[in-house]
């Protein structure tokens, strides 16, 4: 069996081999995957988190040659069944206390493990740095929110157990400002807006996220910064927080984020990834002070935007 890491949307994509044709679905997928059990696979399997042939399939399945498993959500296990591994990476801490630990994430690092990342991640440099957070009994300790592998930018980690449940009661209540950085194609009209469609799986690629009926409520809210030519530089609020929203929302208006290899065909060149940065996060402090962060735009950004600048000027 092959296996290789696929888009944001996936966790995992693997694709059988001769040798392993014949064997169920649940048997293999429980020896090959590791830190997860048949029971745990085989409900995965019956939740539709696993597909086979991008179609929902049972843990008995005989699998063939060739059939591709995606993997969307990898079971969810105990902390004392994950081995969480240290990992002495460096950390751009923008503010700590007893209580959150906001990071300022750079692109290309992955938030948690999963199925091909199994260190390195944000997730591993945290307990490396802060062990502390190995008391929570969770495999994604201090972890309130997500970004996407290749979005950079503010991301805020909660310190014990009892401020990670108040925090994503604030999330879920949609209590936390968030505020991304994008540069986009093409000339939003009207400058300023809000976006409302509903998000769910892509029917045809299940990799992917996409405006759907039925879908759940989504909602972004835009204003413009600057116009610059073919693209516009712009701020979106987020007000729910879905996988992918931003980047689904502004292709649905026709306005891609500019390197985003998924959604949309809007390139730039010299840019190898969205041009998407969690520039501003506020919260209101379990003792009832609000607090805001900024971060400016990495270098790589940065670069490209004054690229677009000149050529727009």
């Amino acid at each position: 069996m092959r296996g290789k890491p696929v888009t944001d949307g996936a966790e995992a994509l693997l694709i059988i081999s001769p040798e392993d044709a014949g064997e169920r679905l649940d048997t293999l997928l429980a020896h090959k995957l590791e830190s997860v059990s048949r029971s745990q696979v085989q409900r995965a399997i019956e939740q539709g988190t696993i597909l086979v042939n991008d179609h929902p399939s049972k843990p008995s399945y005989k699998l063939r040659e060739g059939d591709r498993i995606l993997i969307l959500n990898i079971p969810r296990v105990p902390q004392g069944e994950v081995a969480l591994i240290p990992s002495y990476v460096d950390l751009r801490v923008v503010y700590e206390d007893d209580k959150i630990i906001v990071i300022d994430k750079p692109p290309g690092m992955v938030v948690h493990p999963s199925p091909g990342h199994y260190d390195n991640t944000l997730v591993n440099a945290l307990i490396a740095r802060y062990p502390d957070l190995l008391k929570q009994p969770t495999d994604r300790p201090g972890i309130v929110h997500r970004l996407d592998k290749d979005t950079s930018g503010l991301i805020i980690v909660a310190r014990d157990l009892d401020t990670l449940n108040y925090l994503q009661g604030q999330m879920k209540a949609r209590k936390i400002f968030k505020e991304y950085t994008l540069l986009c194609c093409g000339a939003l009209d009207p400058p300023e807006g809000r976006i409302e469609a509903p998000i769910g799986r892509d029917l045809r690629d299940r990799t992917k996220m996409s405006v759907i009926a039925g879908g759940k409520e989504a909602v972004t809210e835009y204003s413009t910064i600057q116009s610059l030519g073919k693209y516009t530089l712009a701020i979106a609020r987020p007000i729910t927080g879905r996988t992918h929203q931003i980047r689904v929302h502004f292709a649905a208006i026709d306005h891609p984020i500019a390197g985003d290899p998924i959604y949309g065909n809007c390139r730039l060149e010299g840019l190898n990834r969205q041009f998407l940065h969690a520039s501003c996060l506020g919260v209101v402090m379990p003792n009832g002070e609000y607090k805001e962060w900024r971060s400016p735009l990495p270098e790589d950004l940065r670069q490209s935007l004054e690229k677009v600048t000149v050529l727009a000027s």
